[in-house]
């Protein structure tokens, strides 16, 4: 299964000189915030895929103005061709935007969320993906008072086989890195555009 992930900056290669090869096989579309809506609304017309995603810190105009033909699924547990897609937006709070979150509630978001996880047979098939997988840019691990972050925590309880996040741009960093690995999790930073392609065997 082909599945396309976005975040942070239109690709002009799908936007601005849009280059139809690079949907060829596409079934899935992930969006990781921080994205124009209209960016997400023009790919409707030129892929079957669907389109998910989620908000990113950048994101207060969705509100008003969504991503049409395209569907939400914040602090959702979906399932799509047998991946099961947990969808957690936002990031640390830093002034008063909408889609921001101090560390007491995004555990508090991450614990709400138990129910809908367990009611869909779990996560070690699927993946969730964030808006960022940590609190700061560089990657490194916040220290929190057990020692442990909110997306820490989803991987390490759920050991879902992908973590997908955004919010992390490619030139924060000197040596960034697009694939990571945390414990049994794939931890892909999809900014820009990413294609990844699950195995049949790992969704069928």
């Amino acid at each position: 299964m082909k599945i396309l992930l976005l975040a942070d900056q239109a690709e002009p290669t799908l936007w601005e000189h849009l280059d139809r090869r690079k949907l060829e096989g596409v079934e899935l579309v992930l969006a990781c915030g921080d994205l124009p809506a209209s960016y997400l609304s023009f790919l409707t017309c030129f892929t079957a895929a669907p389109i998910l995603y989620i908000r990113g810190n950048h994101d207060d105009q969705y509100a008003q103005n969504p991503p049409e033909g395209c569907l939400c699924i914040e602090d959702q547990v979906v399932t799509v061709c047998g991946l099961r897609i947990l969808g957690l937006g936002g990031s640390m709070r830093y002034n008063c935007g909408v889609n921001q979150y101090t560390e007491k509630q995004m555990r508090q978001r991450v614990q709400k969320l138990r129910f809908k996880i367990w009611r869909s047979g779990g996560m070690a098939e699927g993946f969730p993906w964030s808006q960022s997988i940590r609190y700061r840019a560089n990657f490194l691990r916040e220290e929190y008072a057990d020692g442990l972050d909110p997306q820490d925590y989803v991987m390490e309880k759920y050991r879902p086989r992908y973590m997908v996040y955004g919010h992390v741009h490619q030139n924060y960093q000197y040596n960034f890195k697009r694939v990571r690995h945390h414990g049994d999790t794939t931890v892909i930073n999809a900014f820009g555009y990413y294609l990844l392609d699950v195995p049949v065997t790992e969704h069928s």
